[in-house]
């Protein structure tokens, strides 16, 4: 049970969903649980027994959520994750679990959701968890060399999709100023902090309102915030938070979240937001 962690943070990078993440771990362990004892006991190494089951459930899932996302209704944000309680965030539960680093930013995500399944898990294994092609080779069912070009693909992504962010603090400070523009419903203030170019991608999965199609343009997006507070129903508040260990902001209706946006940041300008609505995907966000 020790490696339960572990195999949390592998699925959720892999999924991007913190609850099919938790379904295939849990699956895994059936697994574990439902080998006669004595086969059980000549697992040489239960956790790397494990890391192959839960790679393998994930892999087999990528390939059909491709499929159930062209059925989804607007467009798909990996889900959100809230900072621990002590580091300034609402819910401590899913931060306990997963490690917030690099490799669970939201645009880090976004990135992935645009890999391959085999893709995906080759990088994910190798790059952010340091497993050896070899390794990889034997989940995904093909060569170290395969691997070892699936991964290369991959980073090449990466590379291409990455932008230059500037110091944390700034990051911070930019995502304060979006924060109170908005609250303010400071049309002119909110498109002095997006970049003119900016993008902004929203998810309510059908089941709240929500763009079903990205907003390009500061002026385009900037103009959709204010409408969205003008309608906006009483006593919601805008709320500074850690989403996917990043500066974030949250609103919520009477404590519970409806909102969770996230940010990329270059310079001094947001140039992407995500916005998750979607209330299946902030049950974590909520206390209680």
């Amino acid at each position: 049970m020790q490696e339960r962690r572990q195999l949390l943070n592998i699925a959720y990078r892999l999924l991007g969903s913190l609850a099919d993440a938790e379904d295939v771990v849990q699956e895994a362990y059936a697994r574990w649980y439902a080998l006669p004892p004595g086969q059980r006991a000549e697992v040489a190494a239960p956790a790397a027994w494990l890391t192959t089951v839960t790679s393998r459930i994930c892999l087999d899932l990528l390939g059909s959520a491709r499929v159930r996302r062209e059925r989804y209704v607007g467009e798909w944000i990996p889900e959100p994750l809230p900072q621990a309680a002590d580091g300034g965030g609402s819910v401590a539960d899913p931060a306990d679990r997963v490690t917030l680093d690099e490799s669970v930013g939201m645009a880090f995500l976004v990135v992935l959701e645009n890999m391959t399944p085999a893709e995906r898990v080759a990088f994910v294994l190798h790059d952010v968890f340091r497993y050896s092609f070899a390794e990889v080779g034997e989940i995904v069912g093909r060569s170290p060399g395969a691997c070892r070009q699936l991964a290369s693909s991959a980073r090449k992504r990466i590379r291409k999709a990455r932008v230059e962010r500037g110091a944390a603090r700034r990051q911070a400070e930019v995502v304060r100023a979006f924060a109170r523009a908005w609250a303010a419903k400071d049309i002119e203030a909110l498109i002095g902090v997006l970049d003119p170019d900016a993008t902004a991608v929203s998810d309510g999965g059908g089941l709240v309102p929500a763009t079903l199609e990205p907003i390009a343009g500061a002026e385009q997006i900037a103009q959709g915030l204010v409408r969205i507070m003008a309608l906006a129903p009483d006593g919601m508040v805008v709320l500074e938070r850690m989403v996917n260990g990043q500066p974030g902001v949250v609103t919520e209706v009477d404590g519970v979240t409806s909102t969770v946006m996230a940010f990329e940041v270059t310079g001094d300008r947001i140039t992407r937001m995500w916005a998750v609505r979607n209330p299946e995907k902030l049950r974590t966000w909520t206390n209680g």
